[in-house]
């Protein structure tokens, strides 16, 4: 170039910093003759995308306009970029001059780094104090948030909130809502949204799709999937993954091979790990173990832990030992400190009765100094999360959950109800065996939930882990003698139970 001003210095500079190349774009930072607040901006967010906070924190710190709310904003999404949630914090609350993108980058932030519940205090906050209107970015991330807490009721207030702007049009924030009321158990709330989108893009088709296989409505996701199709909209590789899931789901087995094999040559869709994994679970749902152990063995690429995890999870419901070890190895190789491998390969052990063996691997854990993540599962009452552990002993409604259980358990026993001792992995006496599968996490949010709501209103429980068996059998007959609908929403899928049976037919 004959001629370079300011602009031209910063447009090489920011291009640099934006792919990565932030070496070169300092070099050219500091050849600059004349720098404006444009180009401090680069430099910042430039080492912040790169995660090298302490020369983000440098320039920051040479920085000459101490009022600009860009700068300070990219080192906010700097810091929860890089997990240091606190530091982030700290620089909001001292910030001269905040800008919705401001706001936006908290909002955010709290939601990557798992403390949805500080996202939503701070959306709370924009609505009522600041001098700022969320946007379509403040919603889609405050919605993300509602959906990890599976806070339907917020969600709701969120969903009235939009309509009363012009932003409920968006198809980013229907598509986000769309998804809310899907993973906070409402299928039915989210398909009337679906249904009122003017416009509809690839997205907001995989997110419907989605939820109706995440909720195991395998036949009505196909359908969708068919109907995007026939209107012109290209599928991508997310649609295919969501397809998967129903399959897996339902149980359609062919048409998931099928789509699998077809996915590159009719849409242009390589498959990923994701779609591997995907198949893997299909295979081993269907019970053609070795098949995925195959399919395993030939990826293109190293399977994604997922993959050796849903083989370890198929091993024990098909009693398959010298799969869970080679599974289970695997995973251990992958992280050693993967409690879930150690976890579900005792439990494949205990359920053999091998308790040599379970002692075995919990003396591994304890070698490798491996923590297992606590089960505990969740109901939303009047606004507040009820959270509890198995054999919980700290809700101050304790003995009046219990009573309802011991209840409960009286009316099953009389429907031929049988506690499966499979899924206590304690080598204990078998009538503790017995209270102690009375006592999971998900028995008692169902009961609490029962005695804190009104006779025929559905319950929405959440649990971090899969649903134990027993709990899945239970569950069942409590929604027959009690006359009420239960969805429980584990990591994999929600069930929802009704009148002695269960969305999933037991296939799960």
């Amino acid at each position: 170039m004959p001629d370079r001003d300011v602009a031209s210095w910063n447009t090489m500079v920011s291009g640099l910093s934006r792919n990565g190349a932030v070496g070169e774009a300092r070099a050219l930072f500091l050849a600059m003759p004349a720098r404006n607040s444009v180009s401090w901006n680069a430099m910042v967010s430039g080492f912040a995308s790169a995660g090298d906070m302490g020369m983000a924190e440098e320039c920051f710190r040479d920085a000459p306009d101490k009022e600009d709310a860009v700068l300070w904003t990219a080192m906010v999404s700097g810091y929860m970029d890089a997990g240091d949630v606190d530091k982030a914090t700290e620089l909001f609350q001292e910030m001269p001059v905040r800008n919705l993108v401001s706001w936006n980058a908290m909002v955010a932030g709290y939601v990557k780094n798992s403390r949805a519940d500080d996202a939503l205090m701070v959306f709370k906050t924009i609505v009522r104090d600041a001098d700022v209107r969320p946007n379509e970015s403040t919603l889609s991330s405050v919605l993300l948030g509602c959906s990890n807490l599976s806070a339907l009721g917020f969600g709701r207030q969120v969903h009235q909130w939009c309509i009363k702007l012009p932003l409920s049009r968006r198809i980013t924030v229907g598509t986000s809502l769309v998804s809310m009321y899907c993973k906070c158990g409402d299928l039915e709330g989210a398909c009337k949204l679906f249904s009122e989108m003017r416009t509809r893009d690839v997205v907001a088709w995989n997110a419907m799709i989605s939820g109706y296989a995440q909720h195991g409505h395998g036949q009505e996701a196909i359908n969708l999937f068919e109907k995007m199709k026939a209107q012109g909209v290209k599928p991508n590789w997310i649609t295919f993954v969501a397809v998967l899931t129903a399959c897996i789901h339902t149980g359609f087995c062919d048409f998931g091979i099928q789509c699998f094999e077809t996915m590159q040559e009719i849409y242009g869709v390589e498959p990923r790990a994701d779609h591997y994994s995907c198949m893997v679970d299909l295979l081993c749902r269907a019970g053609l173990l070795e098949r995925a152990v195959c399919l395993i063995r030939s990826m293109p690429f190293e399977p994604h832990p997922s993959a050796y995890g849903t083989l370890l999870a198929a091993c024990r419901v098909y009693k398959n030992l010298e799969f869970a070890e080679f599974a289970a190895g695997k995973l251990i190789q992958q992280n050693p400190h993967n409690a879930g491998a150690y976890v579900q390969l005792a439990n494949i052990y205990a359920a053999a009765n091998q308790w040599a063996e379970v002692s075995r691997v919990r003396r591994w854990m304890k070698d490798n100094a491996v923590v297992k993540t606590p089960g505990y599962s969740w109901v939303e009452i009047k606004g507040v999360v009820h959270e509890f552990r198995s054999n919980d002993r700290l809700h101050p409604q304790l003995h009046l959950i219990h009573e309802r259980l011991d209840w409960l358990e009286e009316r099953m026993k009389a429907m031929g109800y049988a506690p499966d001792l499979d899924f206590v992995l304690h080598d204990v006496d078998e009538s503790l065996k017995v209270q102690m599968l009375m006592r999971h996490s998900e028995k008692l949010a169902i009961a609490f939930g029962l005695i804190s709501t009104a006779p025929g209103l559905t319950l929405r429980i959440f649990k971090n882990l899969r649903v134990c068996g027993d709990c899945h059998n239970a569950a069942k007959l409590i929604s027959k003698i009690e006359d009420r609908e239960i969805i429980l929403r584990d990591t994999t899928r929600f069930h929802h139970f009704k009148g002695g049976h269960c969305s999933c037919g037991d296939y799960w």
